[in-house]
This record gives structure tokens, sequence and C-alpha cells, in this order.
């Protein structure tokens, strides 16, 4: 959700940063995201989480057609937009300043007849949280959203504001520092949560949380 800019100094990979135009396949599309890193920062590259996660979708390890989900700290929308390849009605969510990014890459990827059931808006973790209706979605999916500590509790009130007692989380990630498994700890304070899948050769966990002592309906 945060956008951080790029330092050229920090050794994240060069090639996908400066790429304007990833391609990706997923649920029977060409999926073509636009990345603009320089004006936007992180929040504006496809980074490994979200593919691992539009991965994870796409084998069909929850329900989706007819879901409500919301993606959290979107960036450039990628697992929201295969979230509704795949059947979700979905809110794709982020701050004010990338929205219209944002929207641009979901008009440019989803079919003239999916678009009505996607929205884009606006999301600051822990603001304005009246503007969602407590519980309203069935699936809460985030990619990398785990990396600014002083994120972490408006994060986690805004996962609790969002999450009925059927609701499923699903947040991919890399456990980079010790801060990474402090939020996962901070998180089973509130949820019942496991690690359903990890992908050892882009080193992403998947973790599925939930209200503890709910049923794993999806």
């Amino acid at each position: 959700m945060a956008l951080v800019p790029y330092e050229e100094s920090s050794g994240i990979e060069l090639q996908k940063l400066y790429n304007p135009l990833a391609t990706f396949a997923f649920a029977n599309h060409t999926i073509q995201i636009r990345q603009d890193w320089r004006q936007l920062g992180v929040a504006a590259v496809v980074w490994d989480a979200a593919l691992v996660l539009s991965t994870y979708l796409e084998m069909g390890a929850v329900t989706l057609r007819g879901c409500s989900a919301v993606e959290l700290g979107a960036g450039t929308g990628l697992v929201g937009i295969v979230a509704a390849l795949l059947g979700a009605h979905v809110t794709i969510t982020d701050r004010k300043v990338a929205l219209e990014f944002l929207k641009s890459n979901v008009e440019a990827n989803l079919p003239p007849h999916i678009q009505p059931k996607v929205v884009v808006k606006e999301l600051t973790w822990g603001q304005n949280l009246e503007s969602y209706s407590p519980g309203e979605f069935d699936l809460i999916l985030g990619a990398d959203v785990i990396y600014l500590e002083d994120t972490f509790m408006d994060l986690l009130r805004t996962l609790g504001h969002l999450c009925s007692n059927h609701s499923v989380i699903l947040l991919a990630c890399r456990i980079r520092y010790e801060r990474d498994s402090d939020f996962l700890a901070m998180l089973e304070r509130q949820f019942t949560v496991s690690r359903v899948h990890y992908d050892p050769e882009k080193d992403v966990h998947i973790y599925r949380a939930q209200r503890r002592a709910q049923r794993e309906d999806l």
C-alpha cells in the first residue's frame, strides 16, 4: 500500500523495474501490466508475491466464482485482475495517489462483461474504514503488503474491519526481516493463521487467516 521510492543502490532487480510493460498468462488470458516505478515507487512494479498468489488462485485453492473479494495495497492490480477473471466480484484498493494508474491496468486487462464486477477504490489502511461495511468481504487478498512496520497496526485494524466470521485472508510474502515474522505473530493474536503454500523458487509464502474458531468454508 505504501508508495516507497526506489533507491538505485538497493540491489533490487533492475530489469524488472525498468520494464514499462510486464506480460503474464493467467485464467486463459494474456495480462499486460503497465509499470511505472519512477513515479510511484515499488507499488507500481509486479513483484513475485503477486505472481505466486495469482498462481495459487488459479489453482482453485479457494472458491472465487461469485465471492466478494478485496485486494489490499493492490499496486499494479494483478492479483485483483486475476481474481476477477476467475469469477470473483472484486474491490481493488490502494492509496488515492495510485488509483489512476491502478484503474488503467484494470481497464486494459478485463473484458467488458467483467469490468462491471470490479471496483477500484481508495483505501489507506486504518483510515476512513466507515466507507466499507464491517465484514463486507468473503476473501481478503494481499501480496507483499507486510514490509513497513509503521503500517502493521493499521493493516491489522483494516483486516479486522473487513473480515466477517466466514472471511478468509490470503497474504503472500517473503519473510525478509524479523519484523515480518513479528507481524505474523501479531496476526495470530486475532486470527487462526496457517501457511498453505510455499514457492521455493521465488521464496514466497502464502498464509491463510480466519477469525478464531471459524469454519473454513472457502
